[in-house]
């Protein structure tokens, strides 16, 4: 194995995980190991699913019985032996935790010595007492303010809310959000004998009394004298205010149909009592260099450096004991903002200057919380460790990813092994070896095609990834096309946007490029979608979460708060667009009930097909007999989850397949209807290329199951949970979906990062499709750092130059070959480059 002994290597004998097909290889140590193939071909299977999850199996051996209960355990693989495989660490691309009360802060631990900063060193007020570390954490009773428990936001109601229509009187029903009925009725009379004209239009009421009408806390009781036909005796009636009629319902009614109506009129608001921090008043109070703990979370990490370094460089002699009210010269606080500053700055030079420790972790892209999660192992001085990285590259800017690739060898550097999966060939080039996985996806790739040092993979005719690392595939040049009309937005303000203006073509594909952090997702994603929505007077028109299969979704914490009022001071052209189609990479479903035939509808198609079978007509089974959700078709042993858990007496419990269905997900009545000799849980096992075949005559099912394939899906199998799915395949799953459906009108479409986690070749399928829908007269914007994929764009606007503050204006536009000349632009050099074929 030319520079690595068989002594230094992981040798894997028999792997037989997912698609790999008894797979026999050896990997260096103490190397950087590029696992390369097409999306599909089993890198993951044999990089996550084999070696880190022996790794991980071999050490919850060594914990104790009752311990492992408390672990999370990846199951044993599917291989016959592994030798030489040291402890791993998996650093993979999942979105931050699901919770609100995670922040970049609690990821890389730094929330942590803030708070022992301000609590032992922060400068008190007269008279106040130290408080603990805990104080200074909204995920504390001792910290959480006590209006919000910590959350920084709270339901609240608001004059637009709760008076829809200003034209109306109280009378004639101005104010919504008041009961209806007997109790609307007295709460006018109570108003009108409180001397407020309750026949006059609410916006001619005085802006006194609307005010105490909506928000007065106060209940003064009022004499209601009797009204012939209504009353026939007098009472005392007791007023409530509009806003706490309904903070009343929402806290006491048992009645949900009072509650959802109550729900209308409040929406999140930041919390008044500690102004979105989360925290109490006392810990508020503290300050360190002049600011609070809660300024410093929202100020961006590059600012934090800045405010502590003053300190953090102070000599020893200049440490004193900590005063009564202050600390901020001790030996505490120079250690804890030395140890603050030197992990803020690897988070700087991994291009995440920008971000605030109070970010919440589910608005982060799965790249950043990644770098994050890199840049805390850095400090962690592990040794002699595989780190097992998933595509680190992925949503970086070309300029972001070399000192990404620094840090990697540093981890090196430092006696580890790295074991990468990765698409981004300027990565693979890094390597010191590449295990290169295929040639093809699904059933057509698991074997290694090759394992050696990179240079020996351009002698390898079948690899995919061969052909693109030494130049012999390129995506096709293309002459830009010239926009058919503009969209001009001018005095745009969101984030980092700062009353930019910008032009986006129309009936052309646009990149919009630049640094992580420049405002490309805030200005496509949000902005430009907010605009078009305005003018269509619709949500956008997104693929259906399968309503057939499963039931609605709450929305998740990464929706909450997507209302936002948005600053654009003119909007011109908006008036072009007949549809808005926005494809992302959340998930398809939450649930293993969600899966590729239920999203896409094909399985509609599916159902009816079994359900117009002899045998289903003769037995009276409609299509939802075929449907593993309802109780007449589904095994009832496993409710159609097709697995069951065991419980394990002093073990961690585990899954099995369910033994009445075997995996089926049906009862064995249902079953026993074929199509052409296979059962619907048959069907649902085919790969979609295997489909295609099965189901040609099918024209609704063909459809869904071509423009799979297209995308470069063909590997995917009907039936697979939407959990187990990455982003990438996700939003092509979405665009599958759009591509299908029949062409109405001039779209537009947005795509955030659309080649995020897809090899080179799956790029060039990608591209086609997208090339398409331009074609066919529709307008493609999308967010992207994939530099081939710029190159055949027909226009460019980058932002930048930097990310945070130092971002969020328009920094060059136009075609590719125009923005390669841009001496502003981040993204010039790079592009020039690739122009060039270099």
């Amino acid at each position: 194995m030319e520079d690595f002994a068989a002594e230094h290597c992981v040798r894997v004998l028999g792997a037989n995980e997912h698609n790999l097909r008894n797979v026999d290889v050896d990997i260096p140590r103490n190397a950087m190991v590029a696992f390369t193939g097409i999306s599909g071909s089993g890198k993951s299977s044999l990089a996550f699913g084999t070696l880190y999850a022996e790794a991980q199996r071999r050490y919850f051996e060594s914990v104790a019985p009752y311990a492992r209960r408390l672990l999370q355990q990846v199951g044993a693989p599917h291989v016959q032996e592994i030798t030489g495989l040291p402890p791993a660490v998996a650093l993979q691309q999942r979105r931050g935790a699901p919770t609100s009360r995670s922040t970049v802060g609690t990821l890389t631990t730094l929330s942590n010595l803030l708070r022992i900063l301000y609590s032992r060193a922060g400068t008190y007020p007269p008279d106040a007492e130290r408080l603990e570390a805990e104080a200074f954490s909204p995920n504390t009773s001792a910290g959480a303010c006590p209006q919000c428990h910590g959350l920084g936001a709270t339901l609240d109601v608001t004059e637009q809310l709760l008076v829809p229509d200003p034209s109306l009187s109280i009378r004639d029903g101005a104010i919504a959000a008041w009961p209806g009925a007997w109790q609307g009725a007295n709460l006018r009379s109570i108003v009108s004998g409180l001397g407020i004209d309750i026949d006059r239009p609410w916006r001619r009421l005085r802006k006194k009394d609307r005010e105490w009408l909506l928000y007065t806390d106060e209940q003064p009781s009022v004499l209601i004298e009797p009204e012939p036909g209504r009353i026939d005796y007098g009472y005392h009636g007791t007023f409530w205010s509009a806003r706490k009629h309904v903070m009343h319902v929402l806290a006491d009614s048992k009645s949900e149909r009072m509650r959802e109506r109550a729900m209308r009129f409040v929406r999140s608001v930041i919390c008044p009592a500690c102004e979105g921090s989360g925290l109490r008043p006392e810990a508020l109070a503290v300050t360190f260099a002049g600011h609070s703990i809660a300024e410093v979370n929202a100020m961006a990490l590059t600012k934090v450096a800045a405010l502590l370094r003053p300190v953090a460089e102070l000599p020893d002699a200049s440490a004193a004991t900590s005063s009564a009210r202050s600390g901020e010269a001790t030996e505490v606080a120079v250690r804890i903002c030395a140890d603050v500053v030197a992990r803020v700055e690897v988070l700087i030079g991994l291009g995440l200057g920008y971000l605030s420790l109070g970010r919440g972790s589910t608005t982060l892209s799965p790249g950043e919380a990644q770098r994050l999660r890199i840049a805390t192992q850095l400090r962690s001085g592990l040794f002699g460790v595989v780190y097992v990285l998933d595509e680190p590259s992925a949503g970086l800017h070309p300029a972001d990813a070399e000192p990404l690739l620094d840090v990697l060898d540093r981890l090196k550097a430092a006696g580890n092994s790295l074991f990468v999966v990765e698409h981004d060939m300027d990565v693979v080039r890094r390597a010191d070896w590449v295990v290169d996985i295929g040639p093809g996806a699904g059933e057509a790739g698991g074997r290694v095609l090759y394992s050696g040092p990179v240079a020996g993979l351009e002698a390898v005719e079948e690899s995919a990834t061969g052909r693109y690392l030494f130049g012999r595939a390129r995506h096709v040049a293309r002459r830009p096309r010239k926009p058919q009309g503009w969209l001009h937005l001018s005095g745009v303000s969101r984030h980092n946007l700062r009353d930019v203006s910008v032009d986006v073509p129309l009936r052309v594909l646009t990149a919009v490029t630049g640094v992580s952090g420049s405002g490309k997702s805030t200005l496509v994603t949000q902005v430009l979608a907010e605009v078009v929505r305005g003018h269509l007077g619709l949500e956008p028109e997104l693929p259906s979460e399968e309503p057939s299969e499963e039931p609605p979704e709450e929305p998740s914490e990464e929706d909450e708060g997507a209302e936002f009022t948005i600053d654009v001071q003119d909007a011109a052209g908006v008036g072009a667009f007949d549809r808005l189609v926005r494809v992302d990479q959340r998930p398809i479903g939450r649930t293993p009930r969600s899966n590729l035939a239920t999203y896409t509808g094909m399985f509609d198609a599916v159902r009816k097909l079994y359900a117009a079978t002899d045998e289903a007509r003769a037995r009276g089974y409609a299509p939802g007999r075929f449907s593993f959700n309802v109780p007449d078709g589904r095994c009832e042993t496993c409710q159609g989850e097709g697995f069951v858990a065991v419980e394990l007496l002093f073990l961690p419990g585990t899954y099995a397949p369910c033994p009445a269905c075997r995996g089926a997900r049906y009862n064995a009545e249902t079953l026993e209807v074929t199509y052409r000799g296979k059962s619907i849980a048959e069907v649902l096992a085919m790969s979609v290329d295997e489909a295609a075949a099965f189901l040609a005559e099918v024209p609704a099912a063909a459809r869904s199951l071509e423009t799979l394939r297209e995308v470069g899906l063909g590997y995917l199998r009907l039936g697979q949970p939407a959990t187990e799915l990455s982003g990438g395949e996700a939003q092509r799953i979405k665009l599958a979906t759009e591509l299908q459906r029949a062409r109405r009108g001039h779209a537009l479409y947005l795509l955030d990062e659309p080649t995020a986690g897809l090899h080179p070749a799956d790029i060039a399928l990608l591209l086609r499709q997208l090339h398409q829908l331009v074609d066919a007269d529709n307008t493609v914007v999308l967010v992207e750092h994939d530099l081939d994929t710029i190159a055949t764009a027909d226009w460019i606007i980058d932002l930048g130059p930097g990310g945070g503050d130092a971002g969020g204006r328009v920094v060059a536009t136009g075609t590719p070959t125009k923005v390669a000349r841009s001496k502003r632009s981040a993204t010039a050099p790079y592009l020039a480059r690739r122009l060039a074929g270099s």
